[in-house]
């Protein structure tokens, strides 16, 4: 299995008058192991006035991938670098670029990577000068973004439902969103919580048409090729892609314990009740399941074709 991030976000969002506190989870059907949900202050612009937000991103881990080798041997797959920043600052930039800036992070397997990236992220990303005579720290001029990051631990061996519910003193009684750690997509968040709010159910997720991992030949009688497509969309199909946005009342269908896991019985039960919406997401959308997909998404990095870098520097 994959290693799964846990992240909650819990923010105060507004889209026509309507308050909404989003969080982005990352659940395990994919094998992962992190989650993301927001929680702090900003604006999500919208039609009305924008409201204040927060965002809350959780992450948490349990386990390492082994599709990814030595990779989560030394760091939570969230850590991942693309472009020489972690899957999880894209993904925390996304939120950002939607006004979305409070996470909290519900840490497991190799928490310290998380804590210790977060710690440091200031002063890594500043200017700084050192008085060593008297201990003195100057910052003189920082470029961070303006996040508020919380970091819980969870527990090594809990499963995802089990990090999403100890999230829940963090939600409160708000609206969140929640998606997975270990990819980036160009979803448009106000859009998806425009078709939450719309759908009048407690939760939606955003479906995905992944595409095939090779290319598509149209073979003709005598063996000729008439066509070829690289990579087409799968089978057609649309599946899990994350980026979730539920109502408080989704925690009563996560049951207590360390081994419940999110796709299981919480959204199968939501799904059961009538009460799971789909958001359908044409974009771009890629998860980091293996080294492959690793080189593939730094390569969009590094040639200046990322289609979920929707923020200017």
């Amino acid at each position: 299995m994959l290693s799964l991030m846990s992240c909650i976000l819990s923010s105060v969002i507004g889209v026509g008058g309507t308050s909404v506190s989003g969080y982005i989870l990352a659940a395990p059907g994919r094998g992962l192991e992190y989650f993301v949900v927001p929680s702090g202050s900003g604006s999500l612009v919208s039609s009305g006035t924008p409201t204040r937000a927060s965002l809350a991103l959780t992450t948490a881990a349990s386990r390492a991938s082994a599709r990814l080798g030595e990779e989560t041997s030394i760091r939570p797959k969230p850590m991942v670098e693309i472009g020489g920043y972690p899957i999880l600052w894209h993904i925390m930039k996304l939120y950002t670029h939607y006004g979305l800036t409070d996470f909290v992070i519900l840490c497991g397997y190799k928490s310290e990577v998380i804590k210790e990236y977060f710690l440091n992220y200031y002063t890594n990303n500043s200017d700084v000068t050192i008085n060593f005579s008297n201990n003195e720290i100057d910052i003189h001029r920082n470029r961070c973004e303006p996040w508020k990051v919380t970091m819980i631990y969870t527990g090594r061996n809990a499963m995802t439902g089990s990090r999403i519910k100890q999230a829940r003193h963090y939600v409160g009684k708000n609206p969140f969103m929640l998606t997975y750690g270990d990819g980036v997509a160009d979803v448009n968040i106000k859009k998806l919580l425009e078709s939450h709010q719309k759908s009048g159910k407690l939760a939606t997720l955003t479906a995905v048409q992944p595409s095939g991992r090779f290319g598509a030949l149209n073979i003709q009688p005598d063996n000729s090729i008439s066509h070829f497509q690289e990579k087409p969309v799968g089978d057609g199909a649309w599946v899990n892609g994350g980026f979730f946005v539920c109502q408080p009342e989704v925690f009563d269908y996560i049951p207590d314990g360390e081994k419940v896991i999110w796709e299981r019985e919480p959204l199968m039960g939501l799904a059961k009740a009538g009460q799971l919406n789909a958001y359908k997401h044409s974009g771009f959308w890629h998860p980091m399941d293996t080294l492959k997909d690793k080189v593939e998404l730094n390569e969009m990095w590094a040639e200046g074709k990322a289609p979920w870098k929707v923020w200017e520097d």
